[in-house]
C-alpha cells in the first residue's frame, strides 16, 4: 500500500469551503472542492486525525481504486480486480452504498449489488466462506460514486455519519445536525471568541446543540473523541498503533482544556420538555462543568454586564409553519432584537433562520449574511454587531421612565449630599437606584407599517366613546379599511384577534408577506397591546364547516363582556372566536325584548343570543344546535351569567328538531349557516335552498303576537319573494349593524318576520 492515499470528505452542501478550510489545517494536501465533498491527498495519520478532529465532515472516504466504466459488467470487473483479501476477512461483514448513475445504471440499488456481488465472489472460499450484508453495523463500509463514465471505488472510514457524536440522544422536534451546528459556530466567529474568553448564550437553545458544540471547541475536545466504532475497526489495512497515539494526544489536549476556568456557556429553553433532555446530552458530552441550561422564554436570558462580559448569541429560531405563525414567530424575532439591544450591548449575535424577512424585523442590522442550507431548506446567517450605530428603532420612553431618568441623574449629580436633602418634585426623596430606568425601545416601523399603525389609531380613537358609552369591550377596529391590508382586527378585551385574509392571485406572495409582516409590528405599538396577546389566523374562503373545526387544541377561554353579561371566547383553537361581533345589535335588541317571553335560539351555536335573552328576562330559553362542543360551550355561558335554570339546551338537527315539535315560542332567533353537510344530519343543509322549509316550520311554533328575526351571513342571499305573501316580512339589516361594522354593511343581513 502507498504511504499517501486520495480521500473524499463529504458534508452538507454548503460547508465545502469551510471543511476545506478545516481539512488543510489538520493536514490534507492538494485539496480541491466539489459539490458537497472535498478530495484531497493524505497520509494514515491524517486520515485518522481527519475523523478524529473534523467538526464538519460527514464521512471520510478513502479511495482504493478510479476505473472507467461503460457498463455493470465493467462495474463488476473493476471492483473484481481490488485485492479485497487486504482488506476484510472472507467470513466479515459489509455494506455498500452506491450513489450516481449513468453507464447503463440508473438503479442504484442495482449498482450496490454489482458491487457487493463483486466483492463476495472474490472473497468466497472453497469451504464456502463469503462476506455476509450488516447494513447496521458492518466490519468493512463500501462507497462507489460514479461520475461521469468514471467509477471511484472508497472504503468508509468514518463507519456512522461523522455528525453523529454520540451525545445526542435526545432531541427535539426540528434539530440541527451538529456539524451543521459546528460550521454557524465557525462562521459567526466562536473559535476567536472563545479565545479571547467571551461568553456564548442561546435564548432558544432546545436540547442544546449549539451549547455542546461551542462547548467542545473552547475546550479543545475532539468531536468525535468518545466514538467507539470507526469504519476502520476491523480494516485489515488498520494501523492500531498510530490510532492509539493519536486518540491518546486528542484526549490529554480535552483534558488540559477541561482543565482551564470555564467559559460561561448558557442555553435558555421556553419548552420544559427539553429542559433534561438538553441537560442529559451537555452531560454526556462531559460539559456539565461549562454548559447550564435554563428553562425560560427569550426575554429572560441574561449575560453578565457587571463582570464586563462578552460574548456570542447564537440562535436558531423556529421558521414556522401552522396556522398563526406568522404571529408568534414575528414577536419572536421583535423580542429577541429587543434583549440583543437591552442587555447584550457590545456582543456579536448570529442568527440562523430560514425565514431571512423576519430577521429584518429584529430593529438591528446585520453586517454579515452567510447562506446554508438545513437539509433542503435554504437558510442565512445573519451576524450582527450589537452596537447602537446598527440598532433601526425609535425609542420610546412612557412618562415614568423619563421621570425616573431624571431623578436619577439630579441623583448621580450630587452624590456627596446627604441622601434626605434629594426630593424630587413632589417633596418626595429621591431613592437610589442600581441603574437608571430600562429603555424600552420599539422597533421602528416600516413607512407602510407606521400608515397601518396610524389608521388603526384612527379607528380606534372615532370608536372610543361609542364603546364607553355601550359598556362593550370586544368590537371589531379594522376590516380591509386599506386594500392592501386584506386582514380584519377584533379586540377582545385585552387581547387582539386577526384574521388575515387569503390575498388574491393577482398579488404577489412576498409582497402580501411582506405587508403582513408590517401589519402585525404596528399592532401591539397602535392598540397598545402585549405581543404575547395578539392571535393571527388565515381566513381563506369557507366551504362546509370548515369555518367551526378546530385550528389548534389550547383550550384556553378568555372571559369579555357585552350588554351586561358575561361570555367566553376562545381566540386560538377554532377559526372563529365563539362569538359573531357583528350580531352584537340582534343580541342586544334580544335582550330588550325578552321579558317574560319564551325565547327559541335555532343554530344557536354558543348561544350567546340566549344569554342575552335570559339577561332582558325571557321567561324561558331553549336552544338547538348539532354540536356536542358548541352546546357544552353554551352550557358555560348561560352558568356563568347565573343562567343554569329555565334554560333548555338541544342537540340535533335544526329542521328535525323542528318537525318534532309541538311547543310555542314568542320570540325566535334563527342565525343558520350558509352550508351544512355534518355527518349527525340527514341530507345537506342549504340556507338559499332551504330557507322556505326552515322559515315555514319556524314559524309553526310562533306564538300569536310573537316575533321571529332571521339573519345569515351569506353575501349571495335573497330572500325567497313568496315568503312575504304568507309573513309581514321587515328587512332591518341596516338597524343591526353597529359602528364598528359601518365600513362592511354587507357582513350579514337580518329580517323580522310575524304572522299577518
Amino acid at each position: 500500500m502507498s504511504d499517501r492515499f486520495e480521500l473524499f470528505l463529504t458534508c452538507p452542501k454548503g460547508l465545502e469551503g469551510l471543511l476545506i478550510e478545516e481539512a488543510v489545517g489538520l493536514g490534507l494536501e492538494d485539496a480541491r472542492e466539489h459539490t458537497s465533498a472535498v478530495r484531497g491527498m493524505a497520509t494514515m495519520e491524517t486520515a485518522y486525525r481527519l475523523c478524529l478532529w473534523s467538526r464538519l465532515a460527514n464521512r471520510v472516504l478513502l479511495v482504493l481504486k478510479r476505473f472507467p466504466m461503460k457498463d455493470a459488467e465493467d462495474l463488476y470487473h473493476g471492483v473484481l480486480d481490488v485485492e479485497w483479501q487486504d482488506h476484510m476477512l472472507a467470513d466479515g461483514t459489509l455494506a455498500v452504498e452506491f450513489s450516481g448513475h449513468g453507464s447503463g445504471i440508473d438503479n442504484t440499488h442495482f449498482g450496490a449489488l454489482k458491487v457487493k456481488d463483486a466483492i463476495v465472489d472474490k472473497l468466497r472460499t472453497p469451504q464456502g466462506d463469503r462476506p455476509s450484508i450488516d447494513k447496521l453495523n458492518p466490519d468493512l463500509r463500501i462507497h462507489l460514486r460514479l461520475d461521469r463514465g468514471e467509477a471511484i471505488l472508497s472504503l468508509d472510514l468514518s463507519g456512522h455519519s461523522l455528525h453523529q457524536r454520540g451525545y445526542r440522544l435526545q432531541q427535539g422536534a426540528a434539530p440541527l445536525k451538529e456539524n451543521l451546528a459546528a460550521a454557524i459556530l465557525i462562521r459567526s466567529g466562536w473559535p476567536r471568541i472563545a479565545a479571547e474568553g467571551g461568553a456564548l448564550a442561546d435564548p432558544m437553545c432546545g436540547v442544546g446543540t449549539f451549547l455542546v458544540e461551542a462547548g467542545m471547541i473552547a475546550a479543545d475536545m475532539a468531536p468525535n473523541l468518545r466514538r467507539e466504532q470507526w469504519g476502520f475497526t476491523a480494516w485489515l489495512g488498520h494501523v492500531p498503533a498510530l490510532w492509539k497515539k493519536l486518540h491518546e494526544e486528542a484526549v490529554e489536549r480535552a483534558a488540559a482544556g477541561l482543565a482551564k476556568p470555564p467559559l460561561w456557556i448558557r442555553g435558555y429553553e421556553a419548552d420544559p420538555r427539553l429542559i433534561q433532555p438538553g441537560r442529559n446530552n451537555v452531560e454526556r458530552a462531559g460539559l456539565s462543568e461549562w454548559i447550564k441550561i435554563y428553562q425560560g422564554e427569550v426575554a429572560t436570558f441574561e449575560p453578565r454586564p457587571d463582570q464586563n462580559q462578552k460574548g456570542l448569541v447564537i440562535c436558531n429560531p423556529p421558521y414556522g409553519e401552522r396556522l398563526g405563525d406568522e404571529a408568534s414567530l414575528l414577536y419572536l424575532y421583535q423580542n429577541l432584537g429587543e434583549r440583543l439591544r437591552q442587555a447584550c450591548l457590545n456582543w456579536e449575535a448570529a442568527v440562523f433562520t430560514g425565514a431571512p424577512d423576519l430577521g429584518k424585523r429584529m430593529g438591528i442590522r446585520s453586517h454579515k449574511q452567510y447562506s446554508f442550507w438545513n437539509g433542503a431548506l435554504p437558510c442565512k446567517l445573519l451576524l450582527i454587531k450589537v452596537l447602537p450605530d446598527q440598532f433601526v428603532t425609535g425609542e420610546r420612553r412612557t412618562p415614568e421612565q423619563r421621570q425616573a431618568e431624571r431623578e436619577q441623574a439630579a441623583y448621580d449629580q450630587t452624590p456627596n449630599e446627604p441622601q434626605e436633602r434629594k426630593y424630587n418634585k413632589n417633596g418626595n426623596p429621591i431613592k437610589p437606584t442600581s441603574a437608571p430606568a430600562p429603555v424600552v425601545e420599539q422597533p421602528r416601523l416600516s413607512e407602510g407599517g407606521q400608515m397601518f399603525a396610524n389608521r388603526l389609531q384612527k379607528n380606534l380613537k372615532a370608536m372610543s366613546k361609542w364603546v364607553k358609552r355601550e359598556g362593550i369591550d370586544c368590537y371589531r377596529v379594522y376590516d380591509a379599511d386599506m386594500p392592501e391590508y386584506a386582514m380584519a382586527i377584533d379586540l377582545y378585551h385585552d387581547w387582539v384577534h386577526v384574521q388575515e385574509y387569503a390575498a388574491p392571485k393577482s398579488i404577489d406572495p412576498e409582497k402580501a408577506s411582506a405587508r403582513m409582516f408590517d401589519a402585525l409590528a404596528a399592532i401591539p405599538q397602535a392598540l397598545n397591546v402585549d405581543k404575547s396577546r395578539v392571535v393571527v389566523k388565515r381566513r381563506e374562503r369557507q366551504s362546509g364547516t370548515k369555518q367551526y373545526e378546530r385550528q389548534a387544541a389550547q383550550g384556553k377561554f378568555n372571559e369579555v363582556s357585552e350588554g351586561g353579561v358575561k361570555l367566553l371566547v376562545n381566540l386560538t383553537d377554532y377559526l372563529d372566536t365563539g362569538l359573531f361581533l357583528d350580531h352584537r345589535p340582534m343580541r342586544m335588541r334580544i335582550q330588550k325584548e325578552a321579558a317574560g317571553k319564551r325565547f327559541l335560539n335555532l343554530f344557536c351555536y354558543t348561544a350567546t343570543a340566549s344569554v342575552h335573552a335570559a339577561k332582558g328576562g325571557a321567561r324561558s330559553t331553549t336552544s338547538v344546535d348539532l354540536s356536542k362542543t358548541y352546546l357544552d360551550w353554551a352550557r358555560r355561558n348561560l352558568s356563568l351569567n347565573g343562567f343554569s335554570d329555565k334554560n333548555r339546551l338541544e342537540q340535533g338537527d335544526v329542521m328535525a328538531w323542528l318537525e318534532s315539535s309541538r311547543d310555542e315560542y314568542d320570540l325566535i332567533f334563527i342565525d343558520p349557516p350558509t352550508f351544512s353537510n355534518s355527518k349527525r344530519m340527514e341530507g345537506i343543509f342549504d340556507v338559499q335552498r332551504d330557507q322556505v322549509q326552515l322559515i315555514d316550520l319556524a314559524m309553526a311554533r310562533l306564538a300569536p303576537g310573537g316575533v321571529l328575526y332571521f339573519s345569515n351571513n351569506f353575501r349571495k342571499f335573497q330572500l325567497e319573494e313568496n315568503l312575504a305573501e304568507r309573513y309581514a316580512v321587515e328587512e332591518i339589516s341596516a338597524q343591526t349593524i353597529d359602528p364598528d361594522f359601518a365600513r362592511n354593511t354587507k357582513i350579514h343581513r337580518a329580517w323580522k318576520i310575524t304572522a299577518r
